[in-house]
């Protein structure tokens, strides 16, 4: 490769610098808290600056409260304690407001015992009569 070649990737460089510098705040809706908080243009240079591809999820506090949610199930896991949870979750069917013993996963249903209880008894009778 000669010196003309590495000008090139520096000139290139530069001009993605540039364009980066043109981030604006961003309003996005938080996946835990259902609340919109704001991606500041500095926070979207420094995804950009580390080639971060996915914009982030949850605002500042449910971030952090899913972190030491992770770091108590990886402490309990390392001494051995069995570990219970409780979290309050909305009932895809009937809209109750109930606790489960998991944390819900993005995007799929949770269900009040009730409406849990009818779906399989529904399911389980269907197969019974098949």
């Amino acid at each position: 490769m000669s010196n003309s070649d590495f000008e090139g990737i520096q000139i290139g460089s530069v001009l993605h610098l540039e364009t980066a510098d043109e981030f604006a705040d961003l309003s996005i809706h938080c996946m835990d808290c259902a609340e919109d908080f704001v991606w500041t243009g500095g926070e979207q240079r420094f995804f950009h600056d580390k080639n971060l591809l996915n914009p982030p999820k949850r605002c500042k506090e449910c971030k952090k409260a899913k972190n030491r949610r992770l770091e108590a199930i990886v402490k309990n896991r390392l001494t051995g304690k069995h570990q219970r949870i409780e979290v309050k979750a909305e009932c895809a069917k009937c809209s109750a407001v109930t606790t489960v013993p998991f944390y819900p996963s993005q995007g799929r249903p949770v269900y009040c015992r009730a409406c849990f209880l009818e779906m399989n008894g529904k399911t389980s009778v269907n197969s019974a009569n098949n």
